[in-house]
């Protein structure tokens, strides 16, 4: 089972460059319960870099960068599928 509706979809975030950004998401219910992963830009995240950490559905990302802007989706997925977050803006300025 893999419900529709997030319990939390991401919101649009503003930040300065350097500052810490952190997009927040509870993926819909579903058994097994679902994990997450986020994309930018309809393109998987690595948190293999050493500034994004992804955790209990919050994607961090330390000292932002200007190429650290765009759309991200939360993805919450089981074996039964995968399921879109709504898309949220990061603006760095």
């Amino acid at each position: 089972v893999l419900r529709d509706d997030f319990r939390q979809n991401p919101t649009d975030v503003v930040v300065a460059a350097g500052e810490p950004a952190v997009l927040e998401c509870q993926p819909p219910r579903g058994h097994p319960e679902p994990t997450i992963y986020w994309k930018k830009d309809k393109v998987r995240i690595d948190d293999r870099e050493e500034r994004i950490s992804i955790r209990g559905g919050k994607l961090m990302i330390s000292n932002t960068r200007k190429s650290d802007a765009g759309m991200y989706t939360c993805v919450g997925t089981n074996m039964v599928g995968e399921r879109d977050s709504d898309p949220a803006e990061l603006t760095v300025f």
